[in-house]
C-alpha cells in the first residue's frame, strides 16, 4: 500500500472478523498466514493478508511477504492509523498456477479522526514458490 508504515485497527486480531473483509474469523482467514502456518494461495489472498497485517500491526508479515528486491530495509508501523475497510476492485491473474498477478484495491482508514483512502494497483510475483508483493503499478 502506498501509505507504508501506518497501522492498526482497534480490533483484537485473535477474535472477531478478519480485517480483510472476507467475513471469516481472523483465526480462520489471515491469522494462519500471519503466523506462517499457511501460505496465501493467490495474489489476492496475499494482498488481503497484507492489508490485515497493516490493520493488526504485523510488520514481520509485511516484511516476509515483500519481494527481496523491493523490500524496505526498515518498516515502521505508526500507531495513529486505524484501517477500517478493504475494497478489492479488480484482479488479473495471480491464481494457483500463475507466477504473477495484479490486484487493484482501495483501503480505507482513519487518522487523527479524519477518514482517508489509499488506492493502489499492486503487482505480485512468486519468489521461492510463494506469493510476494513486488511493487505498485502507476495508474
Amino acid at each position: 500500500m502506498a501509505k507504508r508504515g501506518d497501522r492498526r485497527s482497534a480490533a483484537d486480531p485473535t477474535g472477531g472478523p478478519c480485517p480483510c473483509g472476507s467475513g471469516l474469523p481472523y483465526a480462520d482467514c489471515c491469522g494462519p498466514v500471519h503466523r506462517g502456518v499457511a501460505a496465501a494461495a493467490t495474489a489476492e489472498a496475499l494482498m488481503r493478508s497484507r492489508y490485515s497485517a497493516f490493520a493488526v500491526g504485523d510488520a514481520a508479515h509485511l516484511s516476509r511477504t515483500w519481494h527481496s528486491t523491493t523490500r524496505p530495509a526498515r518498516l515502521r508501523l505508526g500507531p495513529g492509523t486505524r484501517w477500517t475497510r478493504l475494497e478489492v476492485l479488480d484482479t488479473d491473474r495471480g491464481g494457483l498456477f500463475d507466477t504473477e498477478g495484479t490486484v487493484r484495491f482501495r483501503a480505507h482508514y482513519r487518522e487523527a479522526g479524519r477518514p482517508g483512502t489509499v488506492a493502489e494497483h499492486s503487482r505480485f510475483v512468486r519468489e521461492d514458490g510463494r506469493w510476494v508483493y513486488l511493487d505498485a503499478l502507476p495508474d
